[in-house]
């Protein structure tokens, strides 16, 4: 029987060279000589370090850029609050995003069944499976999903036909 899955996983490696170029661009630009700005990633986590509001927020527009130019999308991105460090510094966590949450995932299976195409969802830890007897359905099932959810960056994996 056909199926696929829908996953929200983001490329981790794109990711990690990201940060890695947006470190390098922090390093040789001249409005952040002198200053405590850093980017740092620990597993799925990417701590921005900044003296103000303002340039942590030039260093996620760098961030963004980057990740754009590696085809990541920054939908991935989960900003968390500013948070006061020693002295005048401030420092922002941003989480990457990587599997459907449990009502993100009640939400998809819940439009498939009230689409009333011959589509089974099934949910499957971080993943949603689709299941149905046609491809067509199948592929009618995928187009639903990108319409109905535009906040979530899904991916669609392991079509068996």
């Amino acid at each position: 029987m056909p199926s696929f899955d829908t996953v929200c996983e983001a490329d981790l490696v794109e990711v990690k060279n990201a940060v890695d170029n947006t470190a390098k661009e922090i390093g040789t630009r001249f409005d952040f000589k002198g200053t405590s700005a850093a980017i740092e990633l620990k597993d799925k986590d990417i701590t921005l370090i900044g003296d103000s509001d303002f340039q942590l927020q030039q260093i996620d527009d760098i961030l963004r850029n980057k990740l754009a130019k590696r085809n990541v999308d920054v939908r991935f991105l989960d900003k968390g609050d500013v948070q006061k460090m020693g002295g005048d510094k401030v420092k922002q966590v941003v989480n990457v995003r990587n599997g459907i949450a449990s009502e993100d995932a009640k939400k998809i299976q819940r439009i498939i069944k009230d689409s009333k195409l011959k589509v089974q969802a099934a949910i499957q830890g971080e993943s949603v499976r689709v299941t149905g007897a046609k491809r067509d359905d199948l592929q009618a099932a995928m187009a639903l999903i990108r319409k109905d959810i535009p906040d979530l960056p899904l991916s669609f994996d392991n079509f068996r036909d």
